[in-house]
């Protein structure tokens, strides 16, 4: 799930999954950083999910996937669209 924070000059995206699913650690990796694996891990919130929240500028379109143990890739099925491989977002 993607939740879109506006901001003077850039958009906050929150990438947020369920606790549990997948288990063990979860990054989102994307053109915003440079497909770094862990350069955005998510963490727990208090509502039983976690999340991470990244700072992008406006109006500007990103490729992005989650990596999970296990080199487990997958997308986001409440990306803005997806283009093959990977999920895509509209800041």
């Amino acid at each position: 799930m993607l939740e879109r924070k506006q901001c003077k000059d850039r958009t906050e995206v929150t990438f947020v999954l369920p606790a549990n699913t997948p288990p063990g650690p979860v990054s989102v990796v994307g053109d915003f950083n440079d497909w770094q694996p862990g350069a955005h891990t998510l963490a727990p919130r208090r509502d039983g999910m976690r999340a991470v929240t990244v700072a992008l500028p406006e109006k500007s379109v990103h490729s992005f996937r989650y990596l999970a143990a296990g080199d487990y890739w997958f997308n986001d099925e409440s990306a803005d669209d997806h283009d093959g491989t990977n999920s895509r977002l509209r800041t």
